[in-house]
């Protein structure tokens, strides 16, 4: 096993945990989550396995899309400290073993952003070709809304000078023009600052969105929007050599491996474009999957996964900050998913997806939860995690649209769940009150509970970080077995093997499988479990059969007599 590279490309076997500082402690006690409060509980995200931490937008905001609407990409929200305080985050958590990234967001600005005031003052301003304008007025543009409850277009007059300016979000937030090469540079000192800061890269918002002007005017020097996303790579690369962008991509397989910037798609070269990027459709096809009890849509899409760069990444996960998209579904698929998981409308966001967290949505069942994360964790890529997952922290379907899923921490079972001692007015969003509450699911409380949630994705995060090939194997074997509850898979690297199963049903089931390139005529080969005591040996032929339990998993690490890995 070549542990050396392992270092080298951290990303590929990475533990990522997002979170929003505002939400997630809160230590002068003014409703408010801060950096001081985020550094004092950096211990937590060390003790849980995390290794790279992603921070939702802390720069100063208008403050209408949690953030998202950024006044100043170089500063920081006074609420939430200043740049001192983020830089001794950083240094904290680089001591912990924990790189920092965050959210670079240059698709649009706030409508306060200085930019955007000069732009609609006047068409002569020098910030006006910072953004995009229609002289006459667009056509009907209600099929582009992102948020269709929200926008009926994506374009809004500005009344000063009688023209239309574009905002693929929000009225808001008016979208950059990343065909003008002076906005190009202005995100890439905001990409330099922020490195030379101690940030070991970004993940990057709604890409397709912010590449669809590039290489678009006529005085462009780009022929290619993907000729940005390289330079812009390349700039990142020169700056730090091991950062890296983490690409927010909706899009097909096929179109989303023309971001990683393997042209040919043989995955011989190292990628150009962007370092990672979320596997949107095969999260999707989870939950299809969990809603019928077949893991055949996830095999099928795991196994129809395209050769990426050998230095990109896949990054996995069953719940992230904005609603659970389920676009790339069939209606009648979504339907099912919707049946399963959110069958009230109040569950449901844009017709096209749910905000609710994982453990609601199985109905707390911890067997079924632990599957899904044991799942999730065995995936060739690299794990994401939102915050509070750790513990199965529920949603509050009182709070409006995607801030249901972003609720303040649960740390102890005390007024707020320890996140502040302020009036629960002042804080953010309102707490989860229900059996998910804080008095039921908090941190402190299952810090001592070995048989915990917290525990087991320790279990994981570890386990995980001791088996790069999950990480590294080149593609997912897929292996044949009868039952259409089960998803048994192998991933492979150099001397390197594992077999994971999951069992997607309540219904106990005994597994057949072969493993054809471990037959052998001296000593059996070993299947050990890597999650509970216990293992298998397969005989002369690589045969052996495994018990599952009703949504029942294991972890087996192939080991060969002349093996020389600590198991």
């Amino acid at each position: 096993m070549r542990l050396r590279e392992t270092s080298d490309l951290w990303w590929k076997t990475a533990v990522v945990y997002c979170l929003d500082v505002e939400t997630f402690m809160d230590w002068d006690d003014d409703g408010v989550g801060d950096l001081q409060g985020l550094t004092q509980r950096i211990d937590h995200l060390a003790d849980l396995g995390v290794t790279c931490l992603w921070l939702m937008p802390f720069y100063p905001t208008a403050d209408r899309d949690d953030g998202y609407d950024i006044t100043d990409f170089l500063g920081v929200d006074p609420r939430l400290g200043d740049v001192g305080d983020l830089v001794r985050l950083i240094r904290t958590a680089r001591d912990r073993g924990i790189r920092v990234i965050a959210d670079l967001v240059v698709n649009h600005t706030s409508d306060r952003h200085p930019w955007f005031r000069s732009a609609r003052r006047s068409k002569d301003s020098p910030y006006r070709d910072y953004y995009v304008w229609s002289a006459t007025k667009p056509p009907d543009t209600s099929d582009q809304v992102v948020f269709p409850d929200q926008e009926t277009g994506i374009w809004t007059r500005d009344d000063a000078t009688g023209e239309y300016y574009r905002h693929r979000f929000y009225r808001h937030q008016p979208d950059l023009n990343t065909a003008n090469p002076k906005v190009r540079d202005e995100i890439a000192k905001v990409v330099g600052y922020w490195t030379e800061l101690g940030l070991s890269g970004f993940r990057v918002d709604a890409v397709p969105f912010f590449l669809a002007d590039t290489a678009k005017g006529p005085d462009d020097d780009l022929e290619d929007p993907h000729d940005y996303l390289r330079d812009l790579r390349s700039f990142l690369t020169r700056r730090s050599g091991d950062a890296v962008l983490m690409g927010e991509v909706n899009l097909p397989y096929d179109q989303q491996r023309q971001f990683f910037g393997d042209d040919d798609g043989d995955g011989t070269s190292d990628g150009t474009e962007l370092t990672l990027q979320f596997d949107f459709v095969g999260m999707q096809q989870l939950y299809l999957s969990l809603a019928r009890h077949d893991a055949r849509p996830l095999a099928a899409t795991l196994a129809a996964r395209p050769t990426i760069p050998r230095d990109a990444q896949w990054a996995t996960f069953v719940r992230n900050h904005d609603e659970l998209t389920l676009d790339k579904l069939s209606d009648d698929e979504r339907a099912e998913v919707f049946a399963a998981f959110g069958p009230d409308e109040d569950m449901q966001l844009y017709g096209r997806g749910l905000r609710r967290r994982l453990p609601t949505m199985l109905d707390g069942d911890p067997r079924h939860i632990r599957m899904v994360y044991s799942l999730l964790f065995s995936l060739p890529g690299t794990p994401v995690l939102f915050y509070g997952e750790e513990i199965g922290m529920g949603e509050n379907l009182a709070a409006e649209g995607r801030m249901a899923v972003r609720t303040p921490m649960q740390w102890t079972a005390e007024r707020n769940g320890g996140f502040s001692r302020a009036a629960p007015s002042r804080l953010p969003g309102p707490v989860v009150e229900d059996g998910y509450g804080p008095r039921h699911v908090n941190v402190a409380e299952q810090r001592l509970d070995p048989d915990s949630l917290l525990a087991f994705m320790r279990l994981l995060a570890r386990r995980y970080r001791e088996s790069p090939e999950l990480g590294w194997a080149r593609e997912v074997e897929i292996l044949d077995q009868p039952h259409a509850a089960v998803l048994a898979h192998r991933s492979t690297w150099d001397d390197g093997s594992m077999v994971a199963l999951h069992n997607l049903a309540p219904e106990p089931v005994s597994v057949p499988l072969e493993l054809s390139d471990c037959s052998s005529e001296g000593a059996p080969v070993r299947l050990v479990d890597l999650l509970q005591p216990g293992e298998a040996a397969l005989d002369a032929r690589g045969r052996t059969t495994l018990e599952l339990p009703g949504y029942g998993y294991r972890w087996l690490r192939v080991v060969h007599a002349t093996e020389r890995r600590l198991i």
